[in-house]
């Protein structure tokens, strides 16, 4: 808490002075663990640090166990004081087999009261969902979508389970105790996704994210734009919007004992490469211009902005296509 208070303050300058900030982001872990008061008191040193009365987004990620428990309606109401208008919950499954197997706290009740508590205090709610592991049905997925969009959410993000290296899954991979289902099942759960979504008035607007109309994650969409970001904390990635990034140590010790930010200066060819890699995750896409004009490759062309971007149903393989459009030394 104090060393999080301390970065803060020291990074007070990173931002120009005529800049606004628009979005503040509370994630990257659990942060609905913490207390009303905790939260409440780094709320407090991010608004002594920077200027953040033009904020108009400012969304904490949480756990549906920790809305549910008793101090839940002590932690919403910091939310609310602290300016959150935003909340992202962390379901992943409404089926119990599952969040059993993904070692979730919560069961499917718990999943659908948090999102019901979240709904009834916030404007803006958004819900995450997983889906691509061995074990999922084709109908049971179905039903993971209707249920997070009949429970009046305004975003939906759905990741494919991958293995992580280091994580409990991949351990089993490697003892053959687990194994990823085909390319093929996967696909057709990311196309009942799709298409159940957009039966349900969700617009996907990136690969993995989907939104009522006017509510997309302004936060993540700066990413997708290389707008200038600030992280704190151990782990936390930084940006100045146009060459040089930066970065926290992701030990926690050696965060703790004050060890110095690392960093990278962008090369020409480095900044074209986010660009379209970035860009080409969403739908709004590229300028054609940046890769050549060329509209092959699976890619769609639209006249009114000259810009280029992935067909809806090939965005499943999108990393394929980018790939093809990256230099390389």
């Amino acid at each position: 808490m104090s060393a999080l208070c301390r970065e803060a303050e020291e990074s007070r300058g990173f931002f120009p002075q005529d800049s606004q900030i628009k979005t503040v982001y509370f994630g990257g872990g659990t942060p609905s663990l913490l207390s009303p008061s905790d939260f409440s008191e780094i709320c407090s040193a991010l608004a002594g640090s920077f200027d953040l009365d033009g904020v108009e987004e400012f969304t904490v990620e949480v756990n549906p166990d920790d809305i549910c428990r008793s101090a839940g309606e002590y932690l919403l109401r910091a939310y609310r004081d602290c300016g959150v208008n935003r909340v992202s919950v962390g379901v992943q499954s409404f089926q119990n087999e599952h969040l059993k197997w993904m070692n979730r706290r919560h069961d499917a009740a718990e999943a659908e009261r948090a999102v019901r508590i979240l709904t009834d205090k916030f404007d803006n709610v958004s819900l995450d969902l997983i889906f691509g592991y061995t074990g999922l049905t084709d109908g049971e997925w179905e039903q993971d979508i209707r249920k997070a969009a009949d429970l009046g959410v305004q975003h939906i993000s759905a990741y494919q389970m991958s293995l992580d290296p280091g994580s409990m899954l991949s351990k089993l991979a490697d003892k053959g105790r687990y194994s990823e289902p085909d390319e093929e099942v996967c696909r057709r759960q990311y196309f009942i996704l799709q298409d159940i979504l957009d039966e349900k008035g969700f617009g996907q607007y990136e690969i993995s994210n989907f939104c009522r109309p006017g509510y997309h994650s302004r936060h993540n969409s700066a990413y997708w734009r290389r707008e200038p970001y600030l992280g704190l904390g151990p782990g936390a990635h930084s940006f100045d919007g146009d060459r040089h990034r930066s970065w926290n140590v992701d030990d926690l010790g050696r965060w703790l004992e004050g060890a110095l930010k690392e960093g990278e200066t962008l090369t020409d060819e480095d900044i074209y490469n986010e660009k379209v890699m970035l860009g080409l995750r969403t739908s709004e896409g590229v300028d054609a211009s940046l890769i050549g004009g060329s509209a092959e490759h699976n890619l769609s062309f639209d006249a009114a902005t000259g810009r280029c971007s992935i067909d809806r149903r090939d965005r499943f393989v999108s990393d394929t296509i980018i790939r093809d459009f990256l230099k390389t030394d």
